[in-house]
């Protein structure tokens, strides 16, 4: 009770904070030192999101048994405030659970946009860590949500941090709840495999969606009605449906171009309902749009630099990240869409763009997003994104920015469209990302994965050592990276990051952190050891690839600088700044084995052997459009290659550099391809006698919900 007394005197009280009261002068520092959020350290404006900082602040003491920021003097403490993060709670309470950890460490963001931004978001997160959430998931009626507003936010962090003390984690502890019917569901597919995207018709009773069922390579089309449990193929070609118009007209896109991750691009084709031949309209497209007027939102990518544009050929937002799922608003007034400053990866924020370009950024801090649509009133954004891992929960953002939970499933959500009477379709998402391999002196592969999302491994020089990036939920917020042993040892992790490479005497892993700004890079100990962290500079490490020198000693890596395209960096490990050695555009994808020479791509000349000092580079003879380098023979005379695309069996090929003479080296064949979303080549030793297989496995249903508000 004295803690909990101590904290009411440290909250800002949100909204009601004094500015310049008597007494009190602007920018005064207002709160108890210890419990104060560095924008109230700063003298800064605060909101809610401080009394979550301090709530957090308040949550770790009780838990840990020791302040959070403390100091020998007021300015260290503020100090520690502003600069330091507190030790892991595991080290005084080993008993606290990895995922109650993980809310109190984001409760304790230095930046308000990465906090909770809002007691309704914490309480969320609480109770599905207690377990009270169920299948159903609680809706929270806008009755509740009106007697809840009406609590302080600094009485909210109280009244948790009191149902805490008494062994609750429960949030539906904070307010007294308010009659609600559940929300019904009505499921409407019953293939195995995984479902790409889904659209209402105008007609509300039909739905188009695109599959690929029982083991097939390709996504087809087809339609399902509600009374019905049976779907009927579409006679039109593979691809996915985006947007039904209210004529009934289909906007369908045809995936041609595959990158990292999540990025890939395709040809966008129009097709009547009543399933006539499409017309092609637009290549190098990621997602598109109807709107209310008929014109079109688009996400296009030509030289995999995105851009959204409404109407078509009206440049709206740029960025040197991605962009996906634009949605035009009710009125077509505005373009919601997801903005992912980090290349292929599916973490960012949701922001609406107007007409005359003005981006306005509505909910940040999410690993994973994905799905996205229009309120029927048009005056909130529905999503489903994640904090961590990979279990998307469906949310709702006004245009103001605050937000609301709607509803949660087990298994994780991807929000596809919202009828007009209110209807929510969605896909009921159960996936998995991993890799299999093929180890030297070994006939039949095996699943080397770490735990649920094993992303990138990359090979040590003998082909006997894996590291890997893990994404899921075990993986935390900026990720994990873990190193394994192919001899049937256990995974084990190193730390926050995401693997790039491991050096030659197998002694570090160098990664790269999302959660700095921009995002740094790191040696991570394989063994024993302590993190080597690389002095801040402006250049953005998250562009996923880098190398050793052969002699351990310099690293190269693919960077950013503010506002220019990628390019290659040099960097010696004894200290120094980082050093461009490649033009801007030209990124790296393989260093040779004397560690003298790049193998280059850009998007107009494909791939290229280029000196590391400079220089002119050659073409590479024998690489096939689609295909990715993977690695090279030891003596550096044959390049092993494999597609980017899905391929069934999926190939390796090895192609001698000199003459450009191209071979079958290793094929893999699944045993089970029901719900594979993606299986191609990830890394091979110098000997090409162990070879590793990324795999994607989807097994989706098809649902619509009723009731939700």
């Amino acid at each position: 009770l004295a803690r909990i007394t101590r904290a009411e005197e440290g909250l800002s009280g949100g909204t009601n904070l004094p500015t310049a009261t008597a007494g009190t002068e602007p920018g005064m520092v207002l709160g108890t030192l210890g419990y104060m959020s560095p924008e109230q350290v700063r003298g800064k404006p605060a909101d809610a999101r401080s009394d979550i900082f301090s709530f957090g602040a308040i949550l770790y003491e009780m838990l840990a048994g020791q302040r959070a920021f403390k100091g020998d003097s007021a300015a260290d403490t503020m100090s520690a405030i502003l600069k330091e993060d507190p030790p892991d709670i595991s080290v005084t309470n080993a008993n606290v659970p990895p995922g109650l950890e993980r809310i109190v460490r984001h409760c304790l963001e230095k930046s308000p946009e990465q906090r909770f931004h809002s007691a309704h978001d914490l309480a969320f997160d609480l109770e599905a860590l207690s377990g009270l959430s169920g299948a159903s998931a609680t809706r929270i009626e806008p009755s509740t949500l009106k007697a809840r507003s009406r609590f302080r936010s600094g009485t909210v962090g109280i009244a948790v941090a009191a149902a805490l003390a008494a062994g609750l984690f429960a949030g539906r502890l904070l307010w007294k709840a308010s009659p609600y019917s559940p929300p019904s569901f009505h499921r409407l597919t019953y293939g195995r495999g995984p479902i790409a995207s889904a659209r209402f018709a105008p007609d509300g009773q039909t739905v188009v969606y695109a599959a690929a069922w029982d083991g097939a390579q390709k996504t087809r089309l087809y339609s399902v009605r509600m009374e019905s449990p049976e779907s009927l193929r579409l006679t039109l070609p593979e691809g996915r449906v985006e947007s039904i118009s209210g004529t009934g007209e289909m906007l369908l896109l045809n995936i041609l171009n595959f990158s990292t991750g999540y990025a890939r691009t395709g040809m966008l084709s129009q097709s009547p309902l009543s399933g006539s031949a499409p017309r092609d309209l637009l290549e190098d497209v990621g997602d598109a749009d109807w709107s209310p007027d008929g014109s079109m939102a688009v996400v296009r990518a030509p030289g995999w630099r995105y851009r959204l544009e409404y109407p078509i050929g009206k440049v709206l937002y740029e960025t040197t990240g991605w962009i996906s799922r634009p949605r035009v608003s009710p009125k077509g007034d505005l373009v919601a869409f997801f903005d992912h400053p980090v290349f292929g990866d599916d973490r960012g924020s949701v922001a609406i763009v107007d007409r005359a370009g003005k981006k306005t950024t509505l909910s940040t801090g999410w690993e994973s997003e994905q799905g996205l649509a229009w309120s029927t009133s048009g005056e909130e954004v529905w999503f489903t994104a994640t904090q961590a891992g990979s279990a998307r929960a469906l949310y709702a953002v006004t245009l103001s920015g605050r937000q609301r939970p709607l509803l949660r499933t087990p298994s994780g959500m991807i929000l596809q469209d919202i009828a007009r009477d209110g209807r929510v379709l969605f896909i009921q998402a159960n996936e998995r990302l991993g890799f299999i391999g093929v180890v030297s002196g070994e006939t039949k592969e095996r699943d080397l994965s770490g735990l649920e999302w094993s992303y990138g491994p990359r090979l040590s020089d003998d082909g006997k050592t894996s590291v890997f990036t893990e994404q899921g939920d075990t993986g935390g917020p900026g990720y994990s990276v873990y190193l394994r042993k192919l001899d049937g040892s256990a995974p084990v992790r190193l730390g926050e990051g995401q693997a790039l490479a491991l050096s030659p005497d197998g002694k570090w892993v160098l990664a790269f952190q999302l959660r700095s700004t921009p995002p740094s890079i790191v040696l991570l100990a394989a063994g024993a050891g302590e993190p080597r962290p690389f002095p801040k500079d402006s250049i953005d490490h998250s562009s996923n690839w880098g190398a050793f020198l052969p002699d351990g000693k310099s690293i190269v890596f693919n960077g950013k600088q503010p506002g220019r395209p990628a390019r290659v960096f040099l960097q010696d490990l004894q200290g120094g700044a980082a050093r461009a050695v490649s033009p801007e555009g030209v990124i790296a994808r393989l260093l040779s084995p004397d560690g003298k020479s790049l193998v280059v791509g850009t998007p107009e000349k494909g791939f290229s052997i280029t000196p590391l000092e400079g220089g002119p580079g050659r073409p590479i003879a024998g690489i096939e459009p689609g295909d990715r380098p993977l690695g090279w023979t030891a003596d550096g005379r044959f390049l092993f290659v494999g597609p980017v695309a899905r391929e069934f069996p999926a190939r390796i090929f090895r192609i001698e550099t000199a003459t450009g003479r191209r071979e079958l080296w290793k094929e893999l064949t699944p045993a089970d391809p029901a719900g594979l979303t993606l299986l191609q080549p990830s890394a091979i030793s110098a000997d090409g006698t162990t070879v590793l297989f990324n795999f994607g496995r989807g097994l989706s249903e098809l649902y619509v919900a009723a009731g939700l508000k």
